[in-house]
């Protein structure tokens, strides 16, 4: 008989490409990633449901983020979308995660382990995602979109790369403003890493998956409505990832005279995030078409995170 434990225990690390997994804009991470469903998200809609570009205010969408993530890793996203109309939406994203520099290191006498290790320089490993995006508002109910991203995985000189696509929509009910989401993340084929040993020898790695997900949320205005200047919106988002079991995150954010956001949110059966915490400021106040963006998420013994975001629309 096979328990949840071990089932579950089964399931991590059995995917590739995890810094997909991983969030990228502050607003987003604040709220304990429940961005399915977040009003006039702009530009931070390409890195969380792009359907929701069809319901933000503007014409051009404009998002940057960057963030100091665990091990001396940095996290750097730019995001670009245009509304041409009846045509659609399009988008471009490009999200870097950095991992730095590490020392190349071999065993001094391959035949005595206990013999230590000889230092032989050092290599970079970096993570790439950039995507084209489309969005159409159908109803002034209903929204879809659809990302079509190049991914790569680059450690020293062997590299993986793959095609992959994200699907997201969302639904207003008519019921307040009650809205349900839905997105499928990373659905592609298997890959492998491939690279060169020597000039003249190369080595090719055994496939592994994508990170495939599955989420569904919904969220309300408690206080206010979609668009009010005062208003509290709490959200809920489940998650269905390939690679572990079942999660569930909650969020809420409260908008002051859409001048000031507070922030907050709960990440629950992860292995060490839970509490998440953030703020924003409206660029309005200083003439400034845009919003400013920080959160805080704790990773328990591994530490915490903090990203800024700048999000632009006009």
């Amino acid at each position: 008989m096979t328990t949840s434990t071990s089932a579950q225990f089964k399931r991590v690390a059995t995917a590739g490409f995890a810094f997909l997994e991983v969030p990228v804009t502050a607003r987003y991470s604040a709220v304990g990633e429940v961005g399915l469903t977040l009003s006039n998200a702009g530009a931070e809609a390409l890195f969380t449901n792009p359907a929701l570009l069809a319901f933000s205010n503007g014409k051009h969408f404009f998002s940057i983020s960057f963030g100091n993530y665990l091990a001396q890793t940095r996290q750097q996203a730019l995001g670009y979308g245009i509304s041409l109309g009846d045509a659609g939406i399009f988008g471009l994203s490009i999200y870097r995660l950095d991992e730095g520099t590490m020392t190349h290191t071999e065993n001094a006498d391959p035949n005595n382990p206990g013999a230590g290790y000889r230092i032989l320089g050092t290599f970079n490993a970096d993570d790439i995602a950039i995507g084209l995006t489309y969005v159409r508002k159908l109803t002034d109910h209903f929204s879809f979109g659809g990302t079509v991203k190049f991914v790569q995985e680059r450690i020293a000189q062997f590299r993986a790369t793959n095609e992959l696509l994200d699907f997201g929509m969302i639904y207003f009910t008519g019921f307040r403003s009650l809205r349900i989401a839905g997105e499928v993340q990373n659905f592609g084929v298997d890959a492998r890493f491939k690279g060169n040993i020597t000039p003249d020898s190369s080595i090719t790695g055994d496939n592994f998956r994508m990170p495939v997900a599955f989420r569904i949320g919904a969220a309300m205005e408690v206080i206010g409505n979609y668009d009010s200047p005062s208003r509290l919106t709490l959200a809920f988002e489940g998650l269905h990832p390939s690679d572990y079991t079942e999660r569930l995150n909650i969020g809420a954010e409260y908008w002051y005279e859409n001048k000031v956001a507070l922030r907050a949110g709960y990440k629950f059966n992860y292995d060490e995030e839970g509490l998440t915490s953030g703020m924003g400021i409206n660029g309005s106040m200083f003439s400034v078409p845009g919003e400013l963006d920080v959160s805080y998420t704790a990773y328990g013994r591994l530490g915490y995170v903090l990203r800024v975001s700048l999000l632009l629309s006009f």
